[in-house]
């Protein structure tokens, strides 16, 4: 249950980004559609879910090598992604929103949401994680995420979006800092 509840908080995390572009879309739409919401969350969910296990596959090439210091590099992947969203959600510039769904938008999107995804995928490899599990998670997340974020945009605007990054930011970084500890048995859960 301790994996699940951890991978659940971690598919949190790792969505904040598309639920933060999710919002900025509704917010673009004249009128918002379940069935465009079903969209932007399919493509967002369907490449969070995707990366994480083209890293973990690359990342199992090399795993072997360098299990020594696995936790470091871990924590510093997740660190750098979730400090990299902190900053961006401190940051002044306002991303322009578009409601567009066209195939090339929203891969574009779905791609640039969902980088970290693919390096946390590689800490994956180093963690011996149950991928079925972790891919399937993270990527009905990120689809109900990403949906519930077009009607929230369509309601609210980007009054949220800058704390919806903040937080994943922060999820991310601090189980970057839990699975360090862990492994240097200073923290036992």
């Amino acid at each position: 249950m301790n994996e699940f509840i951890t991978l659940f908080i971690l598919a949190v995390g790792l969505s904040m980004d598309a639920f933060a572009v999710s919002v900025c879309k509704g917010l673009a739409m004249k009128k918002m559609s379940w069935k465009s919401a079903a969209i932007v969350g399919l493509w967002f969910g369907g490449f969070q879910a995707l990366m994480p296990a083209i890293g973990y596959f690359l990342g199992i090439r090399f795993a072997d090598k360098i299990e020594a210091v696995d936790h470091w590099i871990a924590f510093v992947l997740l660190a750098v992604i979730g400090g990299n969203m902190i900053r961006e959600a401190f940051s002044k510039g306002e991303e322009k929103a578009s409601a567009d769904l066209d195939v090339k938008t929203m891969f574009v999107m779905a791609v640039a949401t969902s980088i970290d995804a693919l390096a946390v995928g590689i800490t994956f490899a180093f963690l011996h994680q149950d991928m079925p599990l972790a891919v399937t998670l993270i990527g009905v997340t990120t689809f109900s995420l990403s949906a519930a974020g077009v009607w929230i945009g369509s309601l609210f605007g980007v009054k949220y979006k800058a704390k919806a990054e903040f937080a994943g930011g922060a999820i991310l970084v601090l189980l970057g800092l839990k699975i360090l500890l862990e492994h240097l048995d200073i923290l036992k859960l």
